[in-house]
């Protein structure tokens, strides 16, 4: 069985590595644009009854930056895998790095400020209470929260006091009281959800709302279902960092292996063939396919063979004295000078 750096060089390694990143870089764009086109639907149907500001209570928002990110970074790793472009390949690949560890810096602050980002988080989620009825986006979501983790509000279900149709102060059906999202159900095949259940539960104390409403905040619900189920907070972890890391070590690959075939004998640049007058059109491009993309045994472009340089041996280092006493011998043996005459000569050069 060839080693890993033989099997390397091998032309299937290179068809490995370049359509598994292609697939990988196409799946990942569309299913940002899917994303980016969720988000553009709900934000066009949020303008209709737009009341809020900001980020955080817009989801469609979050979802179009999502998708955009998403679209954009998975387009040029799919190009530059397809056209073997090492600009685009490393551009992606440092964005996902940068991404990547962007997450883990964010997972990692979060952990060791737990506090904060509690306090945070119930700011942002009072802020949405406060229009509760007026975004269907951030209602939605909230309502599903309060279902699924058996929670009310942010920090407790008193945070209610702060929308302007639930606080003790107002004269409706719903004043004093809590959404029925909150409410313990007890629910029977065919019943009627009694939407008013949650009426005048804020002016009560928590042990007497044990057996009517949730009582307990989706802020520490959440902490505590992620607490008490560690596989699954894991197993969400990996979804959103293993993909990413899996980009990052093919694009790494890819990127290196066309590095070490840029610096072999066997890689011509075509632009300095076309600054010397070659032209595209003579080139023999059968066997690129229809990307025009793929390598060919031999290559598309002569190589030249060079004569290997002949070794230059080092000359023997020159003696002064040596040289002198030859040319002294040269200058007296030259018939028709006189002895002492070729002697002058010669002192006069030295």
């Amino acid at each position: 069985m060839p080693s890993y750096e033989d099997w390397k060089k091998t032309l299937h390694f290179y068809y490995f590595i370049k359509f598994t990143l292609n697939v990988y870089s196409m799946l990942f764009s569309f299913l940002g644009l899917c994303v980016l086109c969720i988000g553009l639907y709900a934000e066009v149907e949020r303008q209709k009854n737009r009341t809020l500001e900001g980020v955080f209570l817009a989801p469609a928002v979050v979802l179009i930056l999502l998708g955009l990110v998403m679209f954009t970074v998975s387009v040029v790793g799919m190009v530059g895998s397809l056209r073997d472009n090492k600009t685009l390949l490393h551009m992606f690949l440092c964005v996902l790095c940068v991404l990547l560890a962007l997450q883990a810096l964010a997972l990692i602050i979060a952990l060791l400020f737990e506090k904060t980002t509690s306090e945070l988080f119930q700011k942002n989620i009072r802020e949405g209470i406060k229009h509760y009825y007026d975004d269907l986006d951030f209602k939605n979501i909230l309502d599903y929260v309060q279902e699924k983790f058996s929670c009310c509000g942010g920090d407790d279900y008193k945070d209610w006091e702060v929308n302007q149709y639930h606080f003790c102060n107002g004269s409706g059906p719903l004043a004093c009281g809590v959404p029925y999202t909150c409410c313990i159900h007890n629910k029977e095949v065919g019943e009627v959800v009694n939407t008013l259940c949650g009426y005048k539960t804020l002016t009560k104390e928590r042990v007497d709302l044990d057996d009517v409403i949730h009582v307990r905040g989706c802020i520490h619900a959440v902490n505590l279902w992620m607490g008490d189920n560690i596989g699954a907070t894991i197993g969400i972890c990996c979804a959103v960092g293993l993909p990413q890391l899996l980009g990052i070590m093919l694009s790494c690959i890819f990127w290196n292996l066309l590095v070490e075939m840029s610096v072999s004998s066997d890689m011509v640049d075509f632009k300095i063939l076309k600054k010397a007058g070659f032209k595209y059109s003579e080139l023999d491009l059968s066997g690129a396919g229809c990307c025009m993309c793929l390598p060919r045994e031999g290559g598309y472009l002569p190589i030249p063979v060079t004569e290997p340089e002949q070794d230059i041996q080092d000359s023997e280092p020159l003696d002064l004295e040596q040289a002198q006493s030859k040319l002294s011998l040269t200058q007296f043996e030259q018939p028709g000078q006189d002895p002492d005459m070729g002697m002058d000569v010669v002192d006069n050069r030295l």
